[in-house]
């Protein structure tokens, strides 16, 4: 079986940039190299920037397992304003005066975040009521009862904060919405808040630091593409299928 393995069986690393969605990354590259099957481990949202790891082939069938991989995210918080998407995207909804804001305090408020959390999913979002995506039910005005999902926040810290703009790290388990937690801090603040950028920095073994930006990728040759491409065997190693290899 290993025999009918191709190098372009397993992981791609793509330091994914503003503006393009998950999926538009995975029709960029599938295009580009004539590739029958690609996907990804876990969407990012057009404005987030980082890590996405595009799995290739056979390894489309490990991307389940690679995409329930823990996450690290950095990213900025805007006070003093909140939209209905918790995110820059969305229409703004209320302003308010920043009061004084200190980053111990803020770090206070992040700390109460730490461990399991039950977070309710975004009006904003594309998690689906009665089989109809949460946005769409948003565009007619409509505001449904959705249920909280547990997620695990592991680290929240800010690193910064210049008003009205507080500069963060996250790890969290995959399906956190970190826009949540930035309108959850808001309300904290008392005068609202949104995830004003985000960048995922890891995703289980890989680390943006190994990515190459979308637009290098896509100028490759095909020769590129497969010194590039993470083997299955790796792959299945990171996502803890094989024993790592001895030190």
């Amino acid at each position: 079986m290993m025999d009918s393995l191709t190098p372009l069986d397993g992981a791609l690393l793509v330091d994914k940039p503003v503006g393009p969605t998950s999926h538009d990354v995975v029709a960029a590259v599938r295009r580009r190299f004539n590739l029958k099957k690609v996907g990804h481990c876990g969407t990012l949202d057009p404005n987030a920037t980082g890590l996405l790891v595009l799995v290739l082939g056979r390894g489309t069938k490990l991307a389940e397992k690679l995409m329930s991989d823990d996450k690290v995210y950095e990213g900025e918080i805007k006070f003093g304003v909140t939209t209905d998407s918790y995110d820059a995207d969305g229409k703004v909804e209320a302003t308010a005066p920043v009061p004084p804001l200190t980053l111990e305090q803020l770090n206070r408020w992040a700390a109460s975040f730490v461990g399991d959390l039950m977070q309710v999913p975004p009006m904003v979002s594309a998690v689906k009521k009665g089989g109809v995506p949460l946005y769409k039910l948003a565009r007619k005005g409509m505001e449904v009862e959705r249920e909280p999902r547990l997620v695990h926040i592991y680290r929240f810290q800010f690193l910064s904060y210049q008003e009205p703009i507080g500069r963060f790290e996250l790890a969290c388990t995959k399906g956190t919405y970190v826009r949540s937690l930035a309108h959850d801090i808001g309300q904290k603040a008392g005068c609202g808040a949104y995830l004003a950028s985000l960048r995922r920095l890891q995703s289980g073994a890989f680390h943006v630091r190994d990515a190459t930006p979308m637009e290098e990728v896509l100028r490759w040759s095909p020769a590129e593409l497969e010194r590039h491409v993470i083997p299955l065997v790796e792959l299945a190693r990171a996502a803890g299928l094989l024993p790592t290899r001895p030190q």
